[in-house]
């Protein structure tokens, strides 16, 4: 038998129920419970309650900060920053300590999932029996499937028996455990689970956020896409435990990027509710949350305390809540502008603020130049480098009691609120910066160009420590009145794991990897995203209305035979910093190439003179380890349980 332990012998039940209100007004409940017993599922209300509790769960890892950081810190997109401790510098494998089974921060995703696993099984053994709807069903085993995806991209094969059997509903607790292969978790689980979800889900949610057939085509189409790769295995990356790159069905890679091209097609043709925003900038503009593009999320909300699953008013930096938007974000309230010409007493111009731009700095996370200048290189037509950052520092310090009408700033000219601050400029200008040796007057190393107000930081010179924080993510609240809220809170917005614009990618690769486009090519798919992010109604760093539409210029501007790179380097653009990275770059077996230099500037204010950085990317780490906690619980051969090369 097949067994493991999992903290509990019998699965805890998740804090608190999400708010989910759909526009007929239903509303997912959940009484808190201590434990699920089998009896528990065996009426209605169990089943519901036990399906309350799988959509709460997606708050365990989805703007959890430290599993953001192991899906982001270690590529192209981020490295550590200033005040990253060992939790960051250890994924990004250059050289400040190594990733292992203690210091894997892949461990939040490991003992998050299994409980809901188990919940999910006892759902789907128990539903039919007392008469539930195969509808009702199906969302367990979406998020069944969904969790085993997930694992299986993480961790390589694990195991199906948690200890009754397996995918059977566990309640005894054992301390040994056998995993299954990769092919088996596929095939036996996410597969057949996906499409039973793809089958029976409605195709308008039966709750707002809840799990629909266009949400499981896509989980489907991708888990076909990446098992596919897996078969390949064009660089010929190692697997564990190990089996042969064979099918047990007999189909090959080129079977399952057809199914993916397939199924994504599919959900492009019959969005149901879903669809494109018309701008990126409406995609991740906080105002506009949960809106149509958005096919999951982990829910919060700033009404209710209960609801939200953590506190309004202050956060620890701990699940459920949403915390990851602090990683990303430097401290930007140190910077200093003055109350006087001659610089005689200084205040912080900036100050820190419950409103997306801005938010709690923690400065642990930061962007690679590479990102800033490779990955956006059209910031004057593509609207997605506008839609991602923000690179625009505004006063607002009468919001924090400071009683002055202007301020002075850059080249001691005057500054009012509302005005730039700190600018980090969109390229290299042609005038050379006067950047200070050290923090400078701006009190981050901000430097000065003639006859602008505002301090600037070029794209060369950001370093570790100042840089543009992630604004597609950032907090936001409605509560605030005229102060600066609560921005010591974690955000109180949904976290977005799935959108409808991923549906695109995902048949174009399958495209590029083989499948017969029997639709839209590759370009063509490639192109409805490059075509939306050509439209602007809004210009963020400038604060202030832009209708302009260079749709033409970067369909014009796609090449006409697109590969893998391109792909990448689109669903970077599309998707930076919002944990997607790390297991596009793992699928596509791409990370060594695309991560392993970088360059940034070091970890003090002042400090613009980019560094080259080399990772050590083995193939071993391809595989994340298995979690410590769970070795230490677990009796028998726990190094044969160890995925190669973290022994």
């Amino acid at each position: 038998m097949k067994n493991i332990n999992l903290k509990t012998s019998i699965i805890s039940s998740l804090m608190l129920a999400l708010l989910l209100i759909s526009c007929s007004d239903d509303i997912l409940e959940e009484t808190p419970r201590a434990t699920f017993e089998p009896s528990f599922f065996q009426t209605e209300e169990g089943v519901l309650g036990g399906l309350t509790s799988m959509y709460a769960h997606l708050r365990y890892i989805y703007g959890q900060g430290y599993y953001y950081n192991a899906s982001e810190t270690g590529t192209d997109e981020y490295t550590y920053g200033a005040n990253g401790d060992q939790n960051f510098l250890v994924m990004d494998l250059s050289g400040q300590g190594n990733i292992t089974s203690s210091t894997s921060r892949a461990d939040v995703l490991w003992n998050a999932v299994y409980s809901n696993i188990n919940t999910a099984s006892g759902i789907v053994e128990n539903g039919t029996e007392v008469g539930v709807s195969d509808e009702l069903l199906a969302e367990a085993r979406f998020f069944r499937g969904f969790d085993y995806f997930l694992l299986v991209q993480t961790f390589g094969g694990v195991p199906l028996d948690l200890g009754a059997g397996e995918l059977v509903f566990n309640t005894n607790p054992v301390r040994t455990s056998v995993r299954n292969t990769v092919p088996e978790v596929y095939t036996r689980t996410v597969f057949p689970d996906l499409l039973n979800a793809v089958d029976n889900l409605p195709e308008y949610p039966r709750v707002t956020g809840g799990a629909t057939k266009t949400v499981a085509r896509l989980y489907l189409a991708k888990a076909y896409l990446t098992y596919g790769w897996w078969l390949e295995n064009p660089n010929n990356i190692p697997t564990y435990p190990e089996a042969p790159r064979t099918d047990p069905d007999g189909h090959d890679a080129q079977w399952y990027y057809q199914q993916a091209y397939d199924v994504a097609t599919t959900a492009i043709n019959n969005p149901g509710p879903f669809g494109l925003q018309p701008t990126y900038y409406d995609v991740n503009n906080a105002e506009n949350d949960r809106n149509n593009e958005i096919l999951l999320y982990a829910d919060h909300t700033e009404t209710s305390q209960f609801y939200n699953g953590g506190s309004l008013t202050y956060g620890t930096g701990s699940a459920p809540d949403n915390f990851a938007g602090w990683m990303v974000t430097w401290n930007y309230t140190i910077i200093r502008s003055a109350t006087t010409p001659n610089w005689e007493e200084t205040v912080s111009s900036v100050q820190r603020e419950a409103a997306q731009k801005y938010g709690r700095p923690w400065t642990t996370m930061a962007p690679t130049i590479g990102a800033i200048t490779e990955t956006f290189n059209n910031k004057d037509q593509d609207s997605r480098y506008d839609g991602t950052f923000t690179t625009v520092y505004r006063g607002n310090w009468p919001k924090g009691n400071i009683d002055q009408g202007v301020l002075y700033n850059a080249n001691g000219l005057p500054v009012e609120p509302g005005d730039a601050i700190l600018t980090f400029l969109d390229e290299q200008p042609e005038t050379a910066i006067n950047y200070p040796d050290g923090p400078g007057k701006s009190n981050v190393g901000g430097g000065e160009l003639p006859g602008r107000s505002d301090f600037v930081i070029a794209p060369m010179g950001i370093n570790r420590i100042a840089y543009p924080s992630l604004w597609k993510i950032g907090t936001y609240r409605t509560d605030n009145g005229e102060g600066l809220g609560q921005p010591n809170a974690g955000s109180t917005r949904p976290w977005s794991i799935a959108k409808f614009s991923e549906l695109y990618f995902i048949a174009a690769e399958a495209a590029v990897q083989g499948a017969n486009a029997t639709g839209m090519s590759a370009r063509d798919l490639i192109n409805v995203i490059r075509a939306r992010a050509g439209v602007w109604r809004w210009d963020k760093s400038e604060e202030e209305p832009k209708i302009a539409d260079f749709s033409d210029e970067l369909v014009s501007n796609t090449p006409a035979e697109i590969d893998i790179d391109y792909i990448l380097a689109e669903r970077s653009r599309e998707y930076f910093g919002e944990g997607y990275r790390w297991y596009d770059l793992v699928r596509t077996q791409k990370w060594e190439e695309k991560a392993s230099t970088y360059r940034i500037g070091g970890s003090t204010f002042g400090d613009h003179t980019p560094q080259t950085i080399t990772r050590n990317i083995e193939p071993y780490l391809y595989l994340r380890p298995i979690p410590q906690n769970q070795l230490d619980a677990m009796e028998g051969d726990v190094e044969a349980y160890q995925n190669p090369g973290y022994n």
